[in-house]
């Protein structure tokens, strides 16, 4: 993610997120040494993107967002390996996220990609009340080989 996609994906996060994170913490993850931010792009148009932070050998994921037309076309998948391959290359050979209980897709895709339900943060969500749903992958490698994917 460059400085001049970020007002494109703070419109993501309005539209994608009942709380979304704020144009000024998405300026600020620009210039967080732990954080990693990759857009996805069709026909130069950005169309999702996914954040996360690595440290002490774990990536934890802190954002994923694909426009709501976009979705159901595999883009998210691409983009979630492109960041178990970023998160490879600086050292991370584990995973983490949260995402919402009743977030039957993500839940999903997330489960295709060999993460499992470690944890639950109760009322973690305090826009619904819902749970997050703590999952890992502890073997990324496993998943990320490199098939030709891009994002």
């Amino acid at each position: 993610m460059r400085r001049e996609d970020v007002k494109r994906v703070h419109e993501l996060e309005k539209i994608c997120f009942i709380t979304p994170w704020s144009y000024d913490s998405l300026m600020a993850e620009m210039k967080n040494k732990l954080a990693h931010y990759e857009v996805a792009e069709l026909g130069g148009e950005v169309i999702g993107y996914a954040g996360m932070w690595v440290y002490f050998g774990e990536a934890h994921i802190t954002n994923v967002a694909i426009a709501p037309e976009y979705r159901r076309k595999g883009y998210a998948r691409r983009l979630m390996k492109h960041m178990m391959r970023v998160a490879i290359a600086n050292d991370a050979d584990c995973m983490t996220l949260e995402v919402r209980e009743h977030n039957e897709p993500a839940k999903a895709l997330y489960a295709e990609l060999g993460f499992v339900k470690a944890g639950e943060r109760k009322r973690y969500y305090t826009d619904t009340g819902e749970s997050a749903y703590i999952m890992w992958n502890n073997a990324i490698a496993r998943v990320c080989k490199d098939d030709g994917e891009t994002v």
